[in-house]
């Protein structure tokens, strides 16, 4: 089955990018000239998705605004004969059919998830996780869908991480399958270092059976007396296994202020508009470094 829904949870609080996040959504953060989370909305419909629901929380309206209509600027650049602007603008506002609900509580990403559940209804969906910015020719999520079509189980995107931040995010048990695919029957959320199974992660995308939502409405809190959809996902892999995708593209973390510079400097370097005088900048500064 093709996957044509996806959900990105976007109501955590950012604290650690305050004190920019106080007033404006860590998805909101520019990355050039566009926020984080357009990114990962074009990742979305670049795999054929058409259909995406965004988990906010209060104080995330902007985020409802930068895909909708603005009326009084489309018609200010319409009359300043700014076309090219106005079609850029218009183009976000088409990208899907997008939806919102709000997780009226921070109860955890698997809370969030479960805030999907009327909207997914029986299909396999796709998770895009708010704080991961993935570039790359080849959508990741696409990677995930394709993985869920040939092996028709669930499917993680999973990348080797060191030694300490494999307890920050969760352990996968994998065997190798073929390329780049791995059979997953266990994982652990933030483990110890004695708990650990490999250091492949689960990094921000995920392609889940709508029988995720029995597992979530019935586990126990977990790390962080919260709900864990990693530890849904557990109950998933060891009865019926998961495929691990090690997927192909660049992941920055946009809940990080490193990763924030990382990705404004990357595609930076990329930008028609900015890449040369970037390219120069950078050379003089490296100089006095």
């Amino acid at each position: 089955m093709k996957i044509k829904k996806a959900v990105i949870p976007a109501a955590g609080l950012g604290t650690r990018v305050l004190p920019i996040s106080k007033t404006i959504p860590k998805e909101m953060i520019p990355i050039v000239d566009k926020p984080a989370i357009q990114y990962i909305v074009e990742e979305a419909v670049a795999a054929g998705i058409t259909d995406i629901l965004i988990i906010t929380n209060r104080g995330k309206g902007s985020i409802e605004d930068h895909f909708d209509h603005c009326v009084e600027l489309e018609s200010n650049l319409e009359k300043k004969g700014k076309f090219e602007t106005l079609k850029q603008l218009n183009d976000i506002v088409g990208l899907a059919n997008i939806q919102y609900v709000r997780q009226k509580e921070t109860g955890g990403l698997g809370h969030a998830v479960l805030c999907a559940k009327s909207f997914v209804g029986d299909e396999p969906f796709a998770v895009l996780y708010g704080d991961d910015v993935i570039l790359g020719d080849d959508p990741v999520i696409g990677q995930l869908c394709r993985a869920y079509e040939e092996f028709g189980r669930s499917a993680v995107g999973i990348k080797q991480v060191s030694d300490e931040d494999v307890q920050k995010y969760s352990s996968m048990k994998t065997a190798h399958i073929k390329h780049n695919y791995y059979f997953i029957d266990d994982m652990i959320e933030k483990p110890k270092k004695e708990q650990i199974f490999s250091n492949y992660s689960i990094l921000g995308r995920c392609v889940l059976n709508p029988n995720i939502f029995k597992v979530l409405e019935t586990i126990p809190k977990g790390v962080g007396d919260e709900l864990q959809l990693t530890d849904a996902m557990k109950v998933i892999a060891n009865t019926e296994g998961i495929t691990g995708v090690d997927f192909i593209g660049k992941r920055y973390d946009i809940g990080n202020k490193f990763g924030i510079m990382q990705a404004n400097i990357d595609v930076g370097l990329r930008h028609p508009e900015i890449s040369e005088d970037l390219k120069a900048y950078i050379k003089q500064i490296a100089k006095q470094l």
